[in-house]
């Protein structure tokens, strides 16, 4: 292998991956992964806008747009979901979309782990019908709230401060 193909180690571990799952095994869990993505879709369509009214593949793409009322952004609500213990989805993107929020359910996801996911993102947006601010100003129980986005690019640190000093 060659330093133009990568991290070799990252190649061994895919390989292992499709190995060990076999053909019947992939399929299944993309089976899932479009299920999941469908299944999550067609449960918030009516809390949130949904720009593409068709099936969806492995992930679904909502938008943010009908809170624009209310001064809340797609980054307000990705904030927030940090706050019920959930990873951020990718924001923003498609860049055709506005407000996007692209949810990706892995192929591994639990029933219970997406109605989990499903119960926060409706619980968002009735915070966002009765109290914008919170939802705004998220996160709110995160050892570290929310940063100053523009300050962290025109002032970068770069190395930790702590113990490395």
């Amino acid at each position: 292998m060659h330093s133009f193909f990568g991290n070799f180690l990252v190649m061994v571990r895919a390989y292992a991956y499709v190995r060990m799952m076999g053909g019947k095994g992939l399929r299944d869990a993309s089976v899932n992964a479009i299920i999941s993505a469908n299944y999550v879709m067609r449960a918030l369509e009516n809390d949130y806008d949904l720009p593409y009214k068709a099936h969806c593949k492995h992930e679904c793409v909502l938008s943010g747009l009908k809170f624009r009322d209310q001064g809340v952004k797609t980054l307000d609500i990705a904030k927030r979901l940090l706050d019920y213990g959930f990873h951020a989805p990718t924001i923003y993107f498609p860049l055709i979309v506005p407000e996007a929020i692209m949810i990706e359910p892995t192929e591994t996801e639990s029933q219970e782990t997406l109605d989990e996911f499903i119960a926060a993102m409706k619980k968002i947006a009735r915070e966002i019908a009765k109290t914008p601010e919170l939802v705004k100003s998220a996160p709110n129980s995160t050892p570290i709230g929310r940063l100053d986005d523009v300050k962290a690019v025109k002032e970068p640190k770069l190395r930790y401060g702590g113990v490395c000093n």
